[in-house]
């Protein structure tokens, strides 16, 4: 199809349904938090905001901690098939638990909902790690369709990303603000993942994720004979460094970007005028816009990167100004708040919200070229697992500090006093977003020696530059999301 092996699409429709069961989770997880009790007319647990955001920051900063976990079993014992259909059914399970609390344990809401989102966890440190692995294995070495099939598969990604946001909004609006609905609806779209994995996986990918990587490293070292273990060089141990150096500015940067699922969610719910005529644009349609805006703008921000050819900015000074454009997406929310005129009564207008995200997405897209495809760069191969895993250590600390700012919004209290503490949380974010963005452009030609050549590359065409530019961010929101 296309080109490629059939069973990339099979991979491709497999994350799209998991991705939307996943997306559609996240957004409305906080919303079901601080909503009311039922007694009280509500269908949520009734949480502080500061509580809520404290545990979402919790949850995703586990859901980066898992996958070191999930992809060592898969490796191991389990084979990446094996670990992808166990994941998938623990992810659904907790999908379904979530949604069907008061069937499970009466009386028992929040315990079930703790069971329910540990599972969930489980489950998606099996999953998440496997599956982008797998669509590198359909490829021998040196083919140059990878490129172009990660292309395609990041695609799957942000569809089903962007899908999830308008269909579990639009189905909890339906049910009357059920939030267990929207669960319930992320658990049917896992399954679906589940049974399109199990009915075309054996057809379409072969025996590729049946046996352990373990397994065939011990091959591949009986048959070459046993690798010698050297110390780090000097070079390796500079491109050591950039890992580290990079790690706590992706901390910074992850830290302000997943506002969007936790206070940014919120004052979209509580804050914002989402009415178009006499329609109320649902609360989680906006978590839709920033796959809408990768989609659209990825190969446009590529292109751009490819005609500026030997004036390419280089890795560091990207990540600089995607701290930058961070920066200026809180601007649009400290916008938002001025014009309440600090009144909690009055709503922000809606176009405040799509000019944060769309300058987010511009940000992210910024540093697409680190993350996954720096750290395969500058690790040194016997120990590229290890620098792997402190990527993701990176990561999870950056979701649960931003859990832990966006809870600085407060326990209880007024509308009044919510709505200063936002504006608060958004300036600083801002200010710290900017003076990091400035700290790293300063530092970048010193890291790029540290890298020592590492980033230099060459293509052959235009079209093949863009493709593996595109690649790269496919491979970067595979980690990412």
């Amino acid at each position: 199809m296309l080109g490629h092996p059939k069973g990339l699409f099979l991979l491709f429709t497999t994350e799209l349904w998991e991705r939307f069961s996943y997306y559609a989770m996240r957004a409305i997880l906080v919303l079901y938090l601080v909503d009311a009790v039922q007694s009280q007319g509500g269908h949520g647990l009734g949480w502080t905001q500061a509580d809520a955001l404290s545990l979402y920051g919790t949850f995703t900063g586990l859901v980066y901690l898992t996958p070191l976990i999930g992809g060592w079993l898969a490796d191991t014992y389990l084979g990446q098939r094996r670990a992808i259909m166990i994941g998938g059914a623990l992810m659904a399970a907790g999908q379904f638990i979530l949604g069907t609390p008061h069937a499970w344990v009466p009386g028992m809401e929040v315990e079930v909902f703790y069971v329910g989102l540990g599972v969930l966890i489980l489950g998606n440190g099996l999953f998440k790690p496997n599956i982008s692995t797998m669509v590198g294995d359909l490829y021998e070495e040196g083919d140059h369709r990878r490129d172009g099939a990660f292309t395609i598969f990041y695609m799957g990604i942000n569809v089903g990303a962007f899908l999830s946001g308008i269909i579990v909004g639009s189905v909890v609006a339906y049910y009357d603000g059920n939030f267990q609905a929207g669960f319930i609806c992320a658990g049917i779209g896992m399954v679906l993942s589940l049974i399109i994995q199990f009915v075309y996986a054996q057809k379409l990918l072969g025996d590729i994720g049946r046996v352990p990587a373990a397994q065939l490293e011990k091959e591949k070292a009986a048959a070459s004979g046993e690798v010698r273990k050297e110390p780090l060089t000097k070079i390796e141990r500079d491109r050591i460094k950039v890992i580290m150096i990079m790690g706590l500015f992706t901390i910074i940067f992850w830290a302000g970007f997943e506002q969007a699922g936790g206070l940014m969610n919120i004052f979209t719910n509580d804050f914002t005028d989402r009415m178009i005529g006499g329609w109320e644009v649902p609360t989680t349609w906006f978590q839709s816009l920033n796959a809408m805006f990768i989609v659209i703008f990825a190969p446009v921000i590529a292109s751009i990167w490819i005609r500026l050819g030997k004036n390419e900015p280089n890795s560091p000074v990207k990540f600089a100004l995607g701290l930058i454009l961070l920066g200026i997406g809180f601007l649009f929310m400290i916008g938002a708040v001025l014009e309440m005129g600090g009144d909690a009564n009055a709503k922000s207008s809606m176009w405040w919200l799509v000019g944060a995200y769309f300058f987010h997405t511009m940000g992210e897209l910024c540093l697409s070229p680190i993350g996954l495809s720096m750290v395969t760069k500058l690790a040194p191969l016997r120990i590229a697992s290890l620098m792997m895993g402190a990527w993701f250590l990176f990561i999870a600390a950056a979701n649960k500090i931003g859990g832990i700012v966006g809870s600085l919004i407060g326990h209880g209290g007024g509308k009044e006093e919510q709505l200063a503490n936002a504006m608060s949380i958004f300036a600083g974010i801002a200010i710290t977003a900017a003076v990091s963005g400035i700290i790293l452009y300063f530092m970048a030609d010193k890291l790029v020696d540290w890298m020592h050549g590492a980033e230099d590359s060459t293509h052959h065409t235009e079209e093949q530059a863009l493709e593996e530019e595109i690649a790269v961010t496919a491979e970067h929101e595979a980690i990412k999301r």
